[in-house]
């Protein structure tokens, strides 16, 4: 029989696993100027955590979800997004606590799973980066992580970005826009998607999100949200518009966005980047948004947040497409040479105390001659190499050389072992 990995799933192998520690550490680096922290949750939950914050309707709980019951009759389910478990983690540990520093700001990074149709940049098995900021329901809050989300993609090397916003409003908006919907909607009912049909009345909202061809001409025509905000959102969305502005951050308001999950409302948020390469013009890649009532539906108090995430492989295929140059640190610093059977134990040793100061070393396992060796040292771009046979060993010293420059030098192995830092620049 022959194995291979599951549809949808993917192998990281070296030279390319050095670009995912790349993307992760550059993230790691901008979360931390803005003060958000790591954050590690489950590979799974229980099943309601992701049914109540996403919602009934949306595609991930009706479609997309891996979700099992386990030996013990409990219903699992394999993490789809990263947001629902950060707030159950957030719920469960108090973290909304007079103790705890407010905004509470977290980030996370980690696989994800969705059961949908793979192709490229979008698998079965995919990563997220992904913030979370808790606590404030400043619209000053919205534009920090809004700008980070912008920072982080410039720091990746993606130009010409766009960024384009929506606001869903507070409850009272949603509310009045949804009856708007309805009213739109409900005289062309027969013509409406499946998908949409089933929505219309659950979350009509849903509808605008709506890929479908015959859904398109209802969608452009339908009422905007925008004519719905109360006195509070208009206060909100102008507020973001004005800190946006502030900041320097090009943006477009785009009224017909929404979100798939239903838990978003105020500022909603798309950041994209103009594929060229690719042939696609501009493709999303960072979305978030606010949400004030998912804390409340996981069983905590009334605690707003705000967050974006970041597809992995979308970004990788991207920064490939647009040429961008990740930093690979595979330089060699040693490669200890063996010559003759008795050499082994020496060169393994000298290969240890090497690493134990901090250097990169390798040294032959397939007992080769000193040629092979001496040329896979050249096909690993080893800065020196050291060469040790019967005669150093009697001597205690080893033959350095600088592959640079083809300079030779003895030194003392009692050296290497106990300063190697002095021994090798």
């Amino acid at each position: 029989m022959r194995y291979q990995r599951p549809k949808g799933t993917a192998d990281i192998l070296p030279g390319d696993s050095e670009k995912w520690q790349y993307v992760e550490e550059t993230a790691r680096q901008v979360f931390k100027t803005y003060q958000f922290k790591e954050i590690r949750t489950p590979l799974f939950e229980n099943f309601e955590v992701f049914s109540r914050s996403a919602g009934d309707t949306s595609d991930i709980v009706t479609k997309e979800m891996y979700d099992f019951h386990d030996k013990g009759d409990r219903h699992i389910t394999l993490r789809p997004e990263g947001t629902a478990g950060v707030v159950r983690a957030f719920v469960e540990n108090k973290l909304y606590g007079p103790q705890v520093l407010k905004p509470y700001k977290v980030y996370y990074m980690g696989p994800m799973y969705r059961y949908e149709r793979p192709q490229s940049g979008r698998l079965r098995e995919f990563h997220q980066l992904g913030v979370e900021a808790f606590g404030s329901e400043s619209a000053a809050l919205d534009v920090e992580v809004i700008a980070m989300g912008y920072n982080l993609l410039n720091k990746f090397g993606l130009a010409d970005l766009k960024l384009v916003i929506n606001t869903l409003g507070d409850q009272q908006t949603r509310d009045d826009y949804r009856q708007a919907l309805i009213d739109y909607l409900e005289p062309h009912f027969e013509e409406l998607s499946d998908d949409s049909k089933e929505r219309l009345h659950k979350n009509p909202l849903r509808v605008l999100d709506s890929k479908a061809p015959e859904d398109q001409k209802f969608v452009e025509a339908a009422p905007s949200i925008l004519d719905y905000l109360s006195d509070d959102a208009k206060t909100h969305f102008e507020q973001t518009k004005t800190y946006l502005e502030a900041l320097e951050i090009p943006y477009e308001i785009d009224a017909t966005m929404v979100r798939g999950l239903d838990y978003y409302n105020h500022t909603i948020f798309e950041i994209m980047t103009n594929s060229r390469a690719l042939g696609q013009g501009y493709t999303t890649i960072c979305a978030g948004g606010r949400y004030n009532g998912l804390v409340k539906e996981l069983g905590g108090p009334e605690v707003s947040g705000v967050g974006f995430g970041l597809g992995v492989e979308r970004l990788l295929v991207l920064m490939d497409a647009e040429g961008v140059e990740v930093p690979m640190d595979n330089q060699l610093d040693v490669y200890v040479v063996g010559i003759g059977d008795t050499a082994s134990a020496t060169t393994l040793k000298l290969a240890q105390a090497l690493r134990t100061a901090g250097f990169t070393a390798e040294r032959d396992y397939l007992d080769r001659k000193p040629k092979a060796q001496f040329k896979s040292a050249d096909r690993l771009n080893a800065r020196y190499t050291m060469t040790v046979g019967e005669a150093e060993i009697e001597g205690q010293v080893v033959n350095l050389k600088e592959m640079a420059t083809g300079n030779e030098t003895q030194v003392a192995m009692a050296d290497v072992y106990k300063n190697a830092k002095q021994v090798i620049k």
